[in-house]
């Protein structure tokens, strides 16, 4: 998948935006920075905020690689961006914070929850608006003690319970369509993720097995198409080299493009890392590989058809206990 960040304009005017509410509306704020997989995550929350308050005015406050994918769900009527000031930059924490308590905001949903958008609340004045989420004093707290322990999906339902929306739906990508005849897939094909964060390698199957798996899918007629992003090159350029039937889409496809693709693979099958959120929330046939380095009970993809495949140490994953994973070849 590529970097969201290319899918950005310049020229999008998803951050200048005035400070004051240009209609009558209820004035209502969604927080949510975090990765790919964190976003699709939250896409069940935010059809759900969206539906709770539907003459709202809806903001979603995100990061800049997910504005213009935010924009195309259709549940935000604007799309702000968080400057993410450093922790010394002290005058830029106060101007987010103006910027958002002067827009006149009448309730906060921070699906965040981190130190930064806590410290927001905090240096909000007072009287602050209706909050919901961790901070320190917000009027609809989410204090479960077991809230670090579920999935992502069950504590974001928990928390805005909590603040009246008893129905969160599962991770909805209905809205990411378009067209993908510009890959030139001809036949049954199967999408294969085997990057992961550069940064925790212990995340990623050994490429060596990923060859194999990839040529046994080839021998069956079936076309493996690789997704990675610009940093993950290296390993998809070497699977790419060993099965000459292989499709490299390194860095080639969007968020919508994964997700037009996913929904008409035979089946999925990658580490623990962003794109395979994406997969697996379009139904596609799913199975993702995780180590002991992240828990799927927390952090696992959602959707339809997902299986997990959990091996402490990833380079002792067999081929054959991936295989029953997968779906029979000639079916």
């Amino acid at each position: 998948m590529s970097d969201p960040q290319s899918e950005l304009d310049p020229s999008a005017s998803i951050s200048n935006k005035p400070l004051m509410p240009a209609s009558t509306s209820e004035q209502i704020l969604v927080i949510k920075h975090g990765a790919l997989g964190d976003f699709v995550l939250a896409t069940g929350p935010f059809k759900a905020i969206r539906n709770h308050h539907p003459e709202a005015h809806v903001i979603l406050l995100t990061t800049p690689p997910l504005g213009l994918i935010a924009q195309s769900t259709g549940w935000f009527d604007d799309v702000w961006v968080d400057e993410r000031p450093k922790v010394w930059q002290f005058r830029s924490w106060l101007r987010v914070t103006r910027r958002l308590y002067e827009h006149g905001f009448e309730r906060v949903y921070d699906l965040q929850n981190s130190d930064r958008t806590c410290t927001y609340f905090r240096l909000w004045p007072k009287p602050r608006p209706p909050w919901s989420g961790i901070a320190r004093g917000s009027s609809m707290p989410h204090n479960s003690p077991n809230r670090d322990k579920i999935h992502t999906l069950m504590r974001q339902a928990e928390q805005l319970a909590l603040a009246g929306i008893q129905s969160v739906p599962l991770p909805d990508v209905s809205w990411a369509k378009t067209d993908i005849s510009q890959f030139g897939l001809k036949g049954p094909f199967a999408l294969m993720v085997p990057g992961s964060s550069a940064h925790r390698p212990l995340k990623r199957w050994p490429t060596n097995q990923v060859i194999k798996l990839a040529q046994h899918i080839a021998s069956h007629q079936i076309t493996p198409v690789l997704i990675g992003t610009e940093a993950e090159r290296d390993v998809l350029t070497q699977v790419a080299a060993a099965v000459p039937q292989a499709i490299d889409l390194c860095n080639k496809t969007c968020f919508k493009q994964l997700a037009s693709l996913a929904r008409n693979a035979k089946f999925a099958i990658g580490n623990d890392t962003g794109p395979m959120h994406v997969i697996a929330a379009t139904g596609c046939i799913t199975s993702v590989l995780f180590s002991t380095i992240s828990n799927p009970i927390r952090t696992a993809p959602v959707g339809t058809n997902v299986n997990v495949i959990r091996c402490p140490i990833l380079s002792q994953l067999s081929i054959h206990t991936v295989l029953q994973g997968l779906p029979p070849f000639d079916a």
